[in-house]
């Protein structure tokens, strides 16, 4: 078995992620579906994201691809979180996802008091009450309870943290429609986008993309990013035709391990925003990427990832910014000082942040 190391994983890695060049605008859809997705929790980091990889990608493009082309679909994905998918892909991830059974388990059951008796009805009712129709959250709830009979089901489906809702998500009973104001609304996916036919192995297909982007990776890594336990992550990496390989005295899943040997290293800056997918992968290692400064100024309590300045393929900061009057003010902390070509990268970053979102630039060093 080959041995590989931190250098090589980044250098693969940060290509792999698109941080050694700029991709036209025009292929937004192409950077989503080689980063399975993009984090969309705060949907201003989902268009910042794709900015940090894309050439002259306009701050207006998320909700035309989104709402007018509807060729991303926002649902919520692995682990319960919401992403932006391609529409063409949304088959794949939802096959994937249906294979989901942790909201069928008992400890799931008892928490959110619930049977699955009354847990299918409410899906169904879920399911009827978007036929045809593009429905706000209170509008659903309403609408699967005058349906079904049950006041009940409009009780849940209006609980703070949306916990049914998800379900519905990952059976491919909804995605996300156009905001109505502040409000979300939800369309139903067979009405919503065109017909597909789904994989005979999505899980399989889905572990490979996994492994394309965010490997290497031990079976904890992906049973994480997943959303499964690490049994059941090993159970579908042995599926798969992977190489393997040893880092730090475990077995890691490759899936280009030549490819990877051969990575040349990354050079230049990144400002990554809030839940970058590069960052969320190095979750479990990300002291291996950090230059300067602790995982704990990324990886904050509660889940809150911060923006991370990336200098040749390394966490070397945290960044924010925020809109005074005419002006984006860019706010950056280095982890520790910056040479004088990093410095200009950041500064080139900057601007290209306030050509994406609007303003006059302004950078500010902490």
């Amino acid at each position: 078995m080959k041995t590989i190391t931190w250098k090589q994983v980044a250098a693969w890695r940060a290509r792999r992620h698109g941080l050694h060049t700029l991709r036209p605008a025009t292929e937004a859809l192409d950077v989503a579906s080689s980063l399975c997705g993009v984090h969309a929790q705060l949907m201003s980091s989902a268009g910042l994201t794709l900015h940090a990889r894309l050439d002259g990608f306009s701050a207006a493009e998320v909700d035309r691809l989104l709402w007018q082309d509807r060729a991303l679909v926002k649902t919520w994905s692995m682990r319960g979180t919401l992403h932006l998918l391609p529409a063409a892909e949304y088959s794949l991830w939802q096959a994937g996802l249906n294979t989901y059974e942790h909201y069928r388990k008992p400890v799931w059951l008892r928490n959110f008091h619930i049977t699955v008796e009354e847990q299918d009805r409410l899906l169904d009712a879920v399911h009827a009450a978007l036929d045809g129709q593009v429905l706000t959250r209170e509008r659903l709830a309403d609408e699967a309870a005058r349906l079904s009979g049950d006041p009940g089901i409009g009780d849940r489906l209006r609980e703070s943290w949306g916990a049914h809702l998800k379900p519905a998500s990952f059976q491919g009973k909804l995605v996300f429609g156009p905001n109505e104001g502040q409000k979300v609304s939800f369309a139903r996916p067979d009405q919503w986008l065109p017909a597909q036919e789904a994989p005979a192995e999505p899980l399989r297909e889905i572990a490979l993309r996994f492994l394309n982007v965010h490997g290497p990776a031990t079976r904890e890594d992906f049973a994480r990013w997943w959303g499964v336990t690490p049994v059941e992550g090993a159970k579908i990496l042995a599926g798969i035709e992977a190489e393997q390989a040893s880092l730090d005295g475990q077995t890691w899943w490759v899936a280009d391990l030549s490819g990877l040997l051969d990575a040349e290293p990354v050079r230049g800056v990144r400002l990554l925003p809030a839940f970058d997918q590069y960052v969320v992968a190095a979750t479990r290692h990300a002291q291996h990427f950090l230059r300067g400064g602790s995982t704990g100024l990324i990886y904050r309590p509660q889940g809150w990832l911060s923006a991370v300045v990336v200098v040749d393929g390394m966490f070397a900061g945290i960044w924010r910014h925020q809109r005074k009057g005419k002006r984006l003010v860019v706010e950056v902390e280095p982890f520790k000082a910056l040479s004088v070509k990093a410095r200009k990268g950041v500064e080139a970053e900057g601007d290209r942040l306030a050509d994406h979102l609007g303003g006059m630039p302004e950078l500010v060093w902490g």
